[in-house]
C-alpha cells in the first residue's frame, strides 16, 4: 500500500508541474501591463520599476518561473489585486465558510441519499423507484447556479410573507452576532499567533461555535441562512449517492446470506440494516468521498449566488 501511493505521488507530479506551467503561462499572457493592474493607473514609472525589479519581472522567464514555484512552496501566493492583502490571510478568513458550507451539503446529501437508495432498492420496480430514479436522472444534471437562482426565487421571493420563508444571502441575520467559543469561556489567546488563527477558524463556522457555546439563536439563524446553499449545492451529490445506494442494496439483496437471513425469521428491519446495508456499504462510503471534490468545487458558485464570503 505504501509503495502503490508513492507511486501515484510520483506520476502525479508531472501533472502538477504542467499544471503549474500552465497557470504561469496564462497569467503571463494576459494582455496589459501587471504594473499597472495591481498598483492602479497612477502609479509613476519609478514605482513602477522598482515594482517590476522587487517581483523579478525583468527576469528571464524561466528565472521567473523558478521565483513562481519557490514562492509556492512557501505558501506565499502573493496579494490579492482586488483586496490589497496576503491571499493565504484571506484564504483562513473565507475558507472556514466554505468548509462549513461544503460539509452541510455532504451531509444533507447522505442524509437523503442514502435512505432515498435503500428504499428504491427495497421498491425495485416500483412507483417509487422509478420515481426516485428520475429524480436522480434530473439531479445529475441539473446545474447548480440555476438550482440556486430557483431556490432563492421561490423561497426569498414567493413565499416571503409566509412562514416558508428563507434568507437568500449572508450567513447571519443583521443584529446577530457569534462571540468567538474562546471569548466565551474567557481563553486569553495573544491576536495574531498560530494559536489564535487556529481557533478563530473554528470560530467562524457559526454552527460549531454556536453548538460549543449553546448559543441557539445563532446556531438556529446560521441553519436558516445555509439551508438554501446546501440545498442547491447537495443536489448532484445526493443523485449520486442515492443511485449508487440503490446499485449496491440491490446486489447485495440477492446473495444468499440475505435469503438465509429471511428463511432464519429474521425482521425485515433487521435483514435490511444489520445484513444488506452493512455490506452495501462500501462502495456507497467510497462514492461520498468522491463527492468532497464536487461539492468543493460546486460551493465556488454557490457562494457566488448566495453571497457567501467564501473562498
Amino acid at each position: 500500500m505504501f509503495k502503490y501511493t508513492i507511486r501515484r505521488l510520483l506520476a502525479s507530479m508531472p501533472v502538477l508541474f504542467g499544471v503549474l506551467a500552465v497557470t504561469f503561462a496564462l497569467a503571463r499572457a494576459i494582455p496589459g501591463d501587471p504594473c499597472k493592474a495591481i498598483l492602479g493607473e497612477k502609479a509613476t514609472v519609478e514605482v513602477c520599476e522598482r515594482f517590476i525589479r522587487e517581483k523579478g519581472l525583468d527576469k528571464p522567464i524561466p528565472v521567473q518561473f523558478g521565483i513562481y514555484l519557490k514562492d509556492l512552496a512557501r505558501g506565499d501566493f502573493g496579494n490579492s489585486i482586488r483586496f490589497g492583502r496576503p491571499i493565504v490571510q484571506i484564504l483562513i478568513e473565507r475558507l472556514p465558510t466554505t468548509v462549513e458550507l461544503g460539509l452541510a451539503g455532504l451531509f444533507l446529501a447522505c442524509f437523503i441519499g442514502i435512505p432515498l437508495g435503500i428504499i428504491s432498492a427495497l421498491r425495485y420496480n416500483s412507483a417509487i423507484d422509478m420515481a426516485t430514479m428520475v429524480w436522480a436522472n434530473i439531479g445529475v444534471s441539473m446545474p447548480i447556479f440555476w438550482l440556486g437562482l430557483m431556490l432563492a426565487y421561490v423561497f426569498a421571493l414567493l413565499l416571503k410573507d409566509t412562514p416558508f420563508w428563507l434568507p437568500p444571502s449572508g450567513r447571519l441575520s443583521a443584529g446577530v452576532v457569534a462571540i468567538p467559543f474562546y471569548e466565551v469561556y474567557g481563553w486569553e489567546v495573544v491576536e495574531g499567533t498560530s494559536l489564535y488563527r487556529f481557533l478563530e477558524f473554528f470560530a467562524n463556522m457559526y454552527i460549531f461555535n454556536s453548538l460549543i457555546t449553546f448559543d441557539w439563536e445563532v446556531l438556529k439563524d446560521a441553519i436558516t441562512h445555509l439551508i438554501l446553499p446546501a440545498a442547491a449545492l447537495s443536489t448532484i451529490p445526493m443523485a449520486i449517492i442515492a443511485r449508487m445506494t440503490r446499485s449496491s442494496m440491490l446486489q447485495v439483496l440477492g446473495l444468499d446470506y440475505v435469503r438465509t437471513a429471511r428463511a432464519k425469521g429474521l425482521s425485515e428491519r433487521a435483514v435490511v440494516l444489520r445484513h444488506a446495508f452493512r455490506n452495501a456499504l462500501l462502495p456507497v462510503v467510497t462514492i461520498v468521498g468522491l463527492q468532497l471534490g464536487v461539492v468543493f468545487s460546486g460551493a465556488i458558485l454557490t457562494e457566488t449566488i448566495f453571497s457567501l464570503a467564501g473562498v
